[in-house]
């Protein structure tokens, strides 16, 4: 086992990665973190002395005065590496830089002095660090305003506000879990160096923003599913998704067409493929307790009442929707997001199922959580 500490475990990037090392729990163990340990010698010390391998990824990307920012990623290097020395540390670092160093402003500077210092220190302690200077990240759960602007103009766009483009510039862009494979893959790799990690795409902001507002026009307020010519536009799909208002966007009611032949709903207006399933659930019955990082997923209830529940992985927080054949609805399923549906009838449940991918069962990007 692979005992792995991740700084900054709370924040865009920190989250995914820690999530997604406990998908594998045969090879990683994550070690607990707290921020508040940088400014505790005792407690920093007993965290680094747990771990094979430190992922350093906490610092301050934005703030109204530059010293703040500049002083603040320095001094937590300058805080991890006494620790390394007090215990004798010698595993592995990762220290996530950013494109920033190449601009010349204060944030890449403190980046890059503090990537530094890592290397520094392992070259004198013969232990193993790589620097990696990544790309713009998007995914979901990112911060508006502060970490992409991809995350600020889905929270414009769900919130009925109206981005705007400042610069229509070129994004060279990585997809959050893109980049955190490239982070994982690096954990095996033992080895002293500096790596430019690849952006995997590249689209001007108001292409970006075309295509967000696309699916706030076709999804977003019409339910339909479109079309996706890419990964990159399925990646941003489930990242606008992740914005959402869940205790106010679902369930959403079908148009039930009724006469006296009896009724007619249309369950999915779909521009791409997929997987459609049906399934009846008996009295009590409760299916599902899992969640996925890369499918879309729609419980559409016919028949019966059933409740529908959510959880974001890592929160306790649950999202509790009650369904009715008698008003046909739909929930969708948020990526991360673990989430079941029950009969609390006294009849069968009827529910019709869409993914937007054939199972696999090599891939099949099926993860068991209870809600």
């Amino acid at each position: 086992m692979i005992k792995v500490g991740v700084t900054g475990s709370n924040g865009f990037i920190g989250w995914h990665l820690c999530q997604t090392l406990r998908l594998d729990s045969n090879k990683f163990v994550v070690i607990e973190f707290n921020r508040e340990w940088f400014n505790e010698n005792i407690k920093l010390d007993i965290f680094v002395s747990k771990c094979d391998v430190i992922i350093h990824l906490a610092g301050l990307n934005r703030h109204s005065e530059d010293d703040v920012i500049y002083n603040t990623n320095i001094g937590l290097a300058e805080k991890l590496i006494e620790s390394f020395k007090r215990t004798g540390f010698k595993g592995q670092v990762l220290f996530s830089s950013s494109i920033q160093e190449e601009r010349n402003n204060i944030f890449g500077n403190s980046k890059k002095l503090a990537k530094e210092l890592f290397y520094n220190w392992a070259i004198n302690a013969e232990a193993n660090f790589k620097g990696l200077l990544i790309p713009n990240v998007f995914g979901a759960f990112g911060k508006p305003f502060y970490n992409s602007v991809v995350s600020t103009f889905c929270h414009q766009l769900v919130n009925n506000e109206t981005p705007k483009i400042e610069k229509d510039v070129t994004l060279n862009l990585i997809y959050i879990n893109d980049l955190i494979k490239v982070v994982i893959d690096l954990i095996d790799v033992k080895t002293i160096e500096n790596i430019n990690i690849s952006y995997t795409d590249s689209y001007k902001v108001s292409e970006i923003l075309e295509l967000l507002l696309a699916f706030k026009l076709k999804y977003y307020e019409k339910g339909q599913i479109p079309n996706f010519n890419n990964k990159f536009e399925l990646n941003l799909f489930n990242t606008f998704r992740s914005y959402f208002d869940l205790n106010g966007h679902f369930p959403i009611k079908y148009t039930n067409n009724i006469d006296d032949r009896g009724n007619f709903v249309e369950v999915i207006k779909l521009e791409i493929g997929g997987q459609v399933s049906f399934s009846t659930t008996k009295k009590g019955i409760t299916r599902g307790n899992h969640f996925h990082t890369r499918k879309v997923e729609r419980f559409s209830v016919i028949k019966g009442e059933a409740l529908i529940q959510l959880r974001k992985v890592g929160d306790i927080d649950t999202f509790d929707y009650y369904l009715s054949g008698a008003e046909p609805a739909y929930v969708d399923m948020p990526i991360w997001y673990t989430h079941n549906i029950k009969n609390i009838g006294k009849e069968d449940l009827y529910t019709v199922f869409w993914i937007n991918e054939f199972y696999n069962p090599n891939d099949p990007d099926t993860y068991f959580e209870i809600v």
